[in-house]
């Protein structure tokens, strides 16, 4: 509505412009050159007003619904507005320089494919062209099981049998959803792809579909086998994929239990919205069932990271080896034994310790009756405890102070 509104506008004035133009034309053919130029247009509304009104009231009728279909845009979509304004839409789109090297010839359902994404995870090969949500053009093969190394598959027509299912997909200009072919045989594929570190397949690639398909696709391909990113050799924590958060969540379980044995970790389903995720984490610890609230923030440079987390980096597992082997056992069992802090916590260590305890779960029974739970804040210039509660899905946070003698009865939740 607001697209209509804004040409409808524009044509209006647009209509008036060519009036006034033509007026000023039929009026002498000297006023009809100087109206071309915008000074001279508006000393010509001026000395020959009733000529040009029925024009000018063109033009100002005109500005009505172009005003109004700016205003619905503004408050449904400001970016867009400020993209138009600024001209946006003049300049050359620059295309982002490709993260994988994709080198393809042929088409896909008739059309050029040009993939700019690809990946093969948990056993589907996922190529897509198009950053959209709905991919422009992506052809997805489903391999029978997941391989680990090097992957290698080769079917003709005439195979039978368990066969990779393979699965088009296409956008049209004037389609809202995409539209999708599948078969599983009758078609050739060739795969020829080696690991390449960090996370990388490349090699071979080679798929010719039945006629009514139009689809034939050769050359090479580089495909992602997590949704992990680097820079400079190490993880890009700033890379939103749940991978992503699996690996700082399992690096600060590590360090906050000071053990290496760390696994089965599993993540409740969450998006990206905003830059603050709160989870309930399950995960197994030294053999031992935990599950924990941890709370993670995205900043635009250090990436995810827990909140809270000042735990110091795990000992590398050279020096760990640096004592005699008399001295080994010990050293091993006090550095893989977890830290539970809740066996020895109390008022007033927590009081005397604040920052030991900052950011972990605990429940507050007060003198008067009535139980608080709310995550540890800090300790007050007066010696009260601050606790904080996040308040339903809309984000917002509450905060409670407490003075020693209203605490009936403190607990900490955490190890």
């Amino acid at each position: 509505m607001d697209a209509l509104l804004i040409i409808g506008g524009l044509l209006l004035m647009l209509a008036g412009l060519v009036w006034l133009v033509t007026r000023a034309f039929a009026t002498s053919l000297l006023w009809g050159w100087g109206s071309l130029v915008p000074p001279i247009t508006l000393i010509y509304i001026l000395r020959h007003w009733g000529r040009a009104r029925s024009a000018v009231v063109l033009v100002g009728l005109g500005m009505i619904p172009l005003v109004v279909g700016l205003t619905l845009l503004a408050s449904k979509d400001a970016e867009r507005l400020t993209a138009i304004m600024r001209l946006d839409w003049l300049k050359p789109e620059v295309q982002a320089p490709a993260e994988l090297a994709i080198d393809l010839a042929g088409e896909l359902n008739g059309q050029p494919f040009r993939p700019q994404q690809g990946e093969l995870i948990d056993g589907v090969l996922s190529l897509r062209e198009g950053l959209d949500f709905f991919a422009l053009r992506e052809l997805s093969i489903r391999l029978p099981q997941p391989i680990e190394g090097r992957v290698r598959v080769d079917v003709l027509p005439q195979d039978s049998g368990e066969l990779p299912e393979v699965e088009l997909s296409w956008l049209l200009p004037e389609q809202d959803l995409p539209e999708a072919r599948r078969l599983s045989r009758g078609y050739t594929l060739h795969l020829d792809l080696q690991p390449q570190e960090p996370n990388r397949l490349v090699g071979d690639f080679h798929l010719v579909l039945p006629p009514r398909f139009k689809t034939s696709l050769s050359g090479r391909v580089e495909l992602y086998r997590d949704r992990l990113r680097y820079a400079d050799g190490e993880v890009d924590v700033r890379f939103d994929s749940r991978d992503t958060v699996a690996y700082v969540l399992h690096d600060y379980l590590q360090r906050r239990f000071a053990t290496r044995n760390v696994s089965e970790l599993k993540l409740p389903p969450f998006t990206f919205q905003g830059d603050t995720l709160e989870l309930q984490v399950e995960v197994q610890i030294d053999r031992r069932n935990e599950r924990l609230p941890i709370r993670l923030h995205k900043r635009a440079i250090q990436g995810w990271s827990v909140e809270g987390d000042r735990f110091p980096a795990l000992p590398t597992v050279a020096a760990t080896h640096v004592e005699s082997s008399s001295k080994a056992a010990p050293v091993e069992e006090r550095l893989s034994r977890p830290v539970d802090r809740r066996e020895r916590f109390s008022l007033a260590r927590l009081q005397r310790n604040p920052e030991q305890y900052r950011n972990l779960s605990m429940r507050l029974s007060r003198a008067s009756g009535g139980t608080v739970e709310g995550r540890f804040v800090g300790v007050d210039a007066d010696g009260s405890i601050r606790l904080s509660q996040q308040m339903g899905s809309g984000g917002g946070q509450a905060s409670f102070s407490f003075k020693a003698q209203e605490i009936a009865r403190l607990e900490l939740l955490e190890p």
